[in-house]
């Protein structure tokens, strides 16, 4: 017998909203409950698209709003393969950040979510798409140094936010106050991934 598809789990929001420490929670839980589970951060900067990437957030290099985003959907597309590998194994894949952000991102700089979300179509699709909602003020309190140029402007994040918040409509989307403590935090995202996806 054919061994059932996998999943794949996205964690979005702004940035100190706590997107990877969830993503690791979830990943551990899922391992320790036997389900095969592969975990993924985008951007990835280290390959030579990811690089690239790097060097623009940190002002080394000045793209255009569009071909900054079409980097970082072109660093997933790097993936594609052993994402589609790994589901077709029926393994769990958990990604802090995946095609949401590029909206988020690119909807806020004035790009058309249409045309984001097109460029993306050949990429694996979510089962669930996790909201880990936080005012753009908190994301600037948690991490005050070393910001890169989105996280230092709040009104940017507060356009990325209300994207966030409208895509979040969406049928396999959930919406988690990232504002609360860790565990319940972790806890609201158990409870999507049983009653959503029926594992855990």
């Amino acid at each position: 017998m054919t061994e059932q598809r996998g999943h794949l789990v996205a964690f979005e929001g702004l940035d100190q909203s706590g997107k990877q420490t969830q993503a690791e929670r979830l990943l551990a839980a899922l391992q320790h409950s036997g389900r095969p589970a592969q975990f993924l951060s985008f951007p990835d900067y280290d390959t030579h698209i990811g690089a690239e990437i790097g060097r623009a957030l940190r002002g080394d290099r000045d793209y255009a709003a569009d071909v900054m985003q079409l980097l970082y959907i072109a660093n997933r597309y790097e993936y594609r393969p052993r994402v589609e590998e790994w589901l077709a194994a029926g393994a769990v894949v958990v990604c802090d950040r995946y095609l949401s952000s590029s909206v988020a991102y690119g909807e806020a700089q004035g790009l058309d979510a249409a045309w984001l979300t097109a460029t993306q179509a050949y990429l694996p699709v979510p089962s669930l798409t996790v909201l880990l909602d936080i005012a753009p003020e908190a994301s600037l309190v948690r991490k005050q140094r070393d910001r890169d140029r989105y996280e230092q402007d709040l009104q940017l994040l507060a356009r990325v936010r209300e994207s966030y918040l409208h895509q979040a409509l969406q049928p396999h989307w959930i919406r988690i106050d990232g504002a609360q403590d860790k565990e319940a935090v972790a806890e609201a995202v158990f409870t999507a991934v049983r009653s959503r996806l029926g594992l855990l």
